[in-house]
Parts: structure tokens; sequence; C-alpha cells
């Protein structure tokens, strides 16, 4: 279709490109393995392409499987921020390379912006996103919204706007990143008023709509936040900080999620986000800041807090806010993310390699 252009790298090829923004090469083995010859490119990745960029900016995904299809969320506006006001693209694929618009969400007078995809209790898909009033240039207010899927996932129903509890308003109220979790749906709100400390809550809800606050998350600078769960119950938090240093921290807490431990990371990142492979290892991926902006994927040791390089993705400038979508049957991590390396914002998938990932976890071979 007109919005995307494969660009596919087999690893059966050299897998180096000169791009606009600079060679792509993978942080964790700049040199090929000594024992195979493989770099780690060759290793990992099946495949890399662009699939959507019809907007003049094209952003902030994410992705997820339903019902024998890819479905990948992601904002369409004028640039990064301010501009037009933004729409919410959902579109999906059933071979990963041919997309298709199913929504596109919009409301006036109204800036939706980085949509996430989660799968409800009772078998729809929930896009969440933020809501912000501009005037101009200027923020006057974020709020957040929601919205449902059809139960075939063939359309999605208008956003609804979600609801606080009164006391925790503070009119830059966030809902950055649902987790649906034996059928509740949590949450962390990034609250950022016009005047005042920048924070971040913890949130559950039952319905995805209304949310009850569960704690307060004490982060000096907290931002976007991504929350999972061990096998144990015990909640994990990939949380953004715009401190000095600005590193990120890793909070974890056991049930009922009122009480955090904190430890910071060995990273800077914009746009978190972490899944749990089959075998048990943590994949993680952002936008890295050094030396330059590039979408990268780390190993996340969770008890350390800290991140091992693995594989720096085609990406520069304006990038990064990836999704994970794990297809263990047919041998397949799916990466979306965001960047301009090669013009105006564009979405790409990354294709990669689940036994080859697993193996370099240290995980033993199926």
């Amino acid at each position: 279709m007109a919005g995307s252009r494969r660009i596919v790298w087999h690893r059966t090829a050299l897998l180096t490109l000169v791009l606009a923004g600079g060679s792509w090469m993978a942080t964790s083995a700049r040199a090929a393995d000594e024992s195979s010859g493989e770099t780690a490119e060759q290793k990992y990745v099946i495949s890399i392409e662009r699939i959507w960029d019809l907007a003049g900016h094209s952003a902030f995904t994410d992705i997820i499987e339903f019902r024998d299809y890819l479905y990948c969320s992601f904002r369409e506006g004028s640039g990064h921020i301010p501009g037009l006001n933004g729409v919410v693209r959902v579109i999906r694929s059933q071979d990963g390379a041919n997309w298709e618009s199913v929504a596109c969400l919009d409301e006036r007078h109204v800036d939706l912006r980085d949509p996430k995809l989660s799968l409800t209790p009772d078998g729809r898909l929930m896009i969440n996103c933020g809501a912000s009033y501009y005037h101009g240039s200027q923020r006057l207010r974020i709020e957040s919204r929601v919205a449902f899927s059809s139960s075939d996932g063939a359309s999605f129903g208008p956003p609804v706007k979600v609801v606080f509890p009164p006391e925790m308003i503070t009119g830059g109220d966030w809902l950055w990143r649902v987790t649906w979790h034996a059928g509740v749906a949590w949450s962390c709100v990034t609250q950022a008023p016009r005047d005042g400390e920048r924070g971040v809550r913890l949130v559950r809800s039952d319905d995805g709509i209304h949310y009850q606050e569960v704690a307060k998350l004490d982060v000096e600078g907290a931002n976007e936040t991504t929350v999972r769960f061990l096998p144990d119950e015990t909640m994990v938090a990939m949380i953004r900080r715009e401190a000095k240093p600005p590193v990120g921290y890793i909070g974890t807490a056991r049930p009922p999620y009122r009480e955090w431990t904190f430890k910071p990371s060995n990273k800077r990142y914009g746009g978190p986000n972490f899944v749990r492979l089959p075998g048990g290892a943590w994949l993680a991926g952002s936008r890295n800041y050094t030396p330059s902006a590039q979408t990268q994927l780390w190993w996340l040791e969770v008890e350390s807090g800290q991140f091992r390089d693995l594989l720096t993705l085609p990406s520069g400038g304006d990038n990064s806010y990836p999704g994970f979508a794990i297809d263990e049957p047919n041998n397949r991590i799916y990466v979306s993310y965001y960047s301009s390396h090669e013009g105006k914002a564009a979405i790409y998938l990354a294709t990669l390699r689940l036994d080859a990932l697993e193996e370099a976890a240290g995980v033993p071979s199926r």
C-alpha cells in the first residue's frame, strides 16, 4: 500500500546500511562473533521495514497480536509538538508486510498522542492515549482517553474520557500505558500540572475507564512509566526521569503495590517499554541518548536495575517509543518504533528471531 516501503534485510545478507542518520550497528557487537563470524544483526534480525509514512509526522508506536493479525497504533500529526492536533491511527496486517488502516481516532480541538494497545479480559483491544489541549504552542491541560475495538477487531469506538478520583486530578494527568493483569488494568499516571511538581501515581481499574489511586511513586522527575509483572506477582516499573542525572529508575513492589523499592539504572531513556520473553529474560527498548538519539534494545536485569546493550535499530533524529509483540509459534518478536533518519518521522517494524534472543539471554534452545 502507499504508506509502506519495504526495506527488508535478511539475515543472510550483510546487515549494515548507511542511512541519512549514519551507519547502523549493534552496540553490543560491533565486531563479528569470533565463534560463528556472525554479527548481532545477522544473528537476531529477520527483517526491518518501513510500514507507514502517509502523515507529515508519524510517531509513538505500540504493537499487539490479536485474532491472527498484528495491530500497530501510533499518532499522526504535522510535527512532534506542537502543530496540528494529532490523531490516533490503527493499522493491521496478517503478514507484517501488507498493512491496512482499521481506525483513525480523533477529537475536535484535542491532540491525541502516545496510543498504547492492550487486551481486555472480555476479549477486545483497548487503546489508551493522552489528550492535550493547546492554545497555539502552549499546552493548557492534559487528560486521558481510552477506546475499545469490536470483538473481531475490525473497528474501534470513539475515544472516552478516563475518570480519576477528583482529589487526584491536577490538570496534567496522563494515563501512559495500561497493563492488564488478572482482570485488572494497571497503569502509572504521569502528572505534569502547569504550576507544580511533576510526579507519577500508580492506579488500577476494573473496566479500563474508571481508575483508583494505589500509590505515589516517590521518584524525583518521574515521567513515562511502564509496569509489568513477575510470575510471583511482583510488579516492576521502568521509569523515565527528567532529573539530574537523568538516568531512569527501576521500581519493584509486592501486592498490594503500595510500598516500593527503587534503584537507579545505568541508562537514560525516553519512551520506555519492556517485555518478558517465554524463557524468563526481560527485553527492553527505548530511546538511547549516547552517543546520539537512537532506538535501542537492551536486556534488563530487574534485580540490579541495570541494562545490557543488545541492538541498535536503524534510527536517528526524532525516534523511539517501541512496542513489542511475541509470536512464539512462529519464532518471532515484532518491534514497532518510529524514526526520522530517512526524512520525516515514519513507522518501522523490526522482526527478530525469538530463539536467537533466548539463546543470547542464556535460555536453553527449545
